[in-house]
């Protein structure tokens, strides 16, 4: 498993108190950054940075970051930047409503946890401002343009830069790195990224080009639709970039700049590709599709080609991708995959 505290160690030679000091919101208190070495690139600030909603600028490093999404926090942690505030990880997320592979970075570089808020449903802006931020990270969110001109109000906010939640996590490095003045870690941390997955096509060389859909479950006693996910979304992406081939019916039936589309249960023989990896929401839901009268007609599924994950931090390693989530997910769910195209049914549940 690739370590990010490897990386920021051999860019920028710190001592650990330093290094603690020096990353946002780490054990010491931020005031105390000003005495540490930065790893900002020289000459860093002022950065304008261009989003869906304008350009913000930042006129000098950050001490006190604040991030909204499930994956800003972790990709700014790859920097070596502790988040005073992120938003709660209430899916797949650990008792701390943290994530293992944060937590397991966040010990690596000693910082301590940021404050957790919900923001689910709503952006929380008063315990935002509580946590008096200099800036806030929202590059793979869904905020609102007014959301933004709140946010804004309380610190210098850098939005999507596209569609909401259909944000890259390289484009979420290259505007985070970009954000916090680590433009030259952030490249290397991308470089270290791609070369671990370039690694897992070559112990798992089945799954290249290999064609596979996406579908997701929530209710297993509700089964007339079915969750089918396109090509902008998180999951797919993740799964291209290992090799594998969407199949043209995900284009077809996911609207352009949506995530996914409810696809009904009677069109499931059109759901066709070599493997079909699907999300479970709740226990079961491996041998509720293959006992469907209708869904059980998905031909991945028919042919025995079919991975079903309900382990729901293994989900979230790539339905909110980063840098920290991925050497996980290669670890975990890319052995299963590569199961599932051999042609098994693979059940990959949380552990008791």
């Amino acid at each position: 498993m690739i370590r990010r505290s490897v990386l920021i160690a051999a860019s920028v030679v710190l001592a650990a108190s330093g290094l603690a000091a020096c990353s946002t919101g780490a054990t010491d208190s931020a005031d105390s950054s000003a005495d540490s070495a930065s790893k900002a690139d020289s000459g860093a600030f002022p950065v304008t940075v261009e989003h869906a909603y304008g350009s913000t600028e930042i006129t000098k490093e950050p001490t006190k970051v604040a991030t909204i999404g499930w994956s800003d926090h972790d990709v700014a942690l790859s920097l070596g930047v502790v988040p005073v505030a992120a938003q709660a990880i209430t899916w797949g997320g650990n008792d701390q409503q943290s994530t293992d592979w944060f937590d397991a970075e966040l010990k690596e570089v000693g910082g301590e946890q940021p404050v957790r808020y919900n923001a689910d449903t709503s952006i929380p802006f008063t315990e935002i401002s509580k946590a008096t931020p200099d800036l806030i990270l929202a590059t793979n969110s869904g905020i609102s343009e007014q959301d933004y001109k709140k946010l804004n109000e309380i610190a210098p906010t850098v939005a999507f830069p596209g569609d909401p939640w259909l944000t890259s996590w390289q484009d979420s490095l290259e505007m985070i790195g970009k954000a916090t003045g680590r433009v030259t870690l952030s490249e290397e941390v991308k470089k270290e990224t791609e070369d671990a997955i370039a690694q897992a096509q070559k112990d798992h060389p089945q799954i290249v080009d290999a064609e596979y859909l996406v579908t997701g479950v929530q209710d297993n006693s509700k089964l007339g639709t079915i969750g089918l996910y396109g090509a902008g979304d998180a999951r797919p992406q993740m799964l291209t970039q290992l090799g594998m081939k969407l199949a043209p019916v995900a284009d077809e039936l996911v609207p352009a700049g949506q995530f996914y589309t409810d696809v009904s249960a009677e069109k499931a023989p059109e759901l066709e590709s070599e493997v079909l990896i699907n999300l479970g929401y709740t226990e079961g839901s491996f041998e509720a599709l293959q006992q469907d009268k209708l869904l059980s007609q998905i031909p991945a599924i028919k042919s025995g080609h079919y991975l079903d994950i309900t382990d729901q931090p293994l989900s979230l390693t790539f339905s909110a991708a980063s840098t920290l989530s991925i050497p996980y997910f290669i670890d975990e769910l890319v052995p299963s995959i590569a199961e599932a195209v051999d042609g098994g049914k693979v059940n990959v549940t949380a552990e008791k």
